[in-house]
């Protein structure tokens, strides 16, 4: 018989009891990105008694990465992040069932990495991965957990499998879109948002009332504040700027990295530019574009600067996401 013991304190809980626990443990949630977010959601939903969790991240520990993602050591300095990982939490939670996949969520992989999941995880530090996810779960049907981490502010939301999408309520990228490891952040501040991210998975397996999907959680630290709203009648921007897997053959390729980034161009026909230059030549308007760079943002924009120009047949291609 399975034991229960080790939940006692939340099966105490109105909202819980053994019926909520049962729904836990027949729950499987995929978690993308094993870092700041990453951690805490794992730790937080493995020790709930989650029966099955499945965690993506290509990459490896680094010794600058120990401040903010508690479930590694510096005896873990190089290893798989998704192994470390898993090691960490069948520690934790032995009975808990987790697959490690060390490899990066992308347009080619992102319907086979959803497909059995209950409840999606976005904890990767990676717009297009973001982005994809939620393009992913909106078709799907499936709720997708985000939260993003930047500084000493953040949110976390619920979109999808019903709800707005991601896009609905961030249309558009900020001019100066970073990451944590190019602007910095504190390890509190991510172990919040990624701690209210498990919070929300819990809840909504639970359904619990209000509903979390349509839901946001705003953090601003630097201020000691932190606010909410909802998003239910956010509309479905009309022109998406969508990533692909791969360019087509009859695609007008343009790889916005430069020679020493990139000395292989993302398919042989490509015309290599600079991102500067877009909105200077004169490209075929009935031809589809496929605009590409490593992590999807010069595409991004110079798909914006394209659209305005009277270019509607767009599409985004992440070098780095599969």
């Amino acid at each position: 018989m399975f034991d229960l013991s080790p939940y006692a304190r939340q099966i105490a809980l109105p909202e819980v009891g053994e019926a909520g626990q049962a729904r836990f443990r027949a729950a499987h949630v995929l978690v993308v990105g094993a870092g700041g977010l990453g951690c805490p959601v794992l730790t937080y939903l493995a020790t709930a008694g989650i029966g099955a969790l499945t965690v993506m991240d290509p990459d490896r520990v680094e010794r600058s990465n120990l401040h903010r993602q508690p479930l590694f050591a510096p005896r873990d300095i190089g290893a798989r992040k998704v192994e470390a990982a898993a090691q960490a939490i069948r520690r934790l939670a032995p009975e808990v069932r987790i697959t490690a996949r060390a490899e990066a969520l992308g347009a080619s992989t992102v319907a086979t990495a959803i497909a059995t999941a209950d409840v999606v995880v976005d904890a990767a530090d990676s717009f297009a991965a973001s982005y994809i996810l939620s393009d992913a779960c909106l078709a799907a049907g499936k709720p997708l957990i985000s939260a993003s981490a930047l500084g000493l502010g953040g949110y976390v939301g619920g979109f999808c499998g019903g709800a707005p999408s991601l896009r609905a309520v961030f249309p558009d990228l900020p001019e100066q879109a970073a990451t944590c490891a190019t602007s910095g952040v504190l390890g509190p501040l991510v172990g919040m948002l990624g701690t209210a991210q498990a919070q929300m998975v819990l809840q909504l397996l639970l359904d619990c009332k209000p509903r979390v999907t349509g839901q946001m959680l705003r953090f601003d630290m630097g201020g000691l504040r932190t606010s909410g709203f909802r998003f239910d009648a956010a509309p479905e921007p009309q022109a998406p700027l969508r990533f692909v897997p791969r360019p087509r053959i009859e695609d007008l390729v343009i790889d916005l990295r430069g020679v020493e980034e990139a000395p292989e161009m993302v398919t042989p026909s490509a015309r290599r530019m600079a991102p500067q230059e877009i909105g200077q030549m004169d490209l075929p308007k009935g031809r589809r574009l496929t605009l590409a760079c490593a992590s999807g943002l010069r595409a991004w924009r110079a798909a914006r600067l394209l659209q305005a120009q009277g270019h509607d047949d767009l599409v985004l291609h992440a070098v780095q996401a599969p």
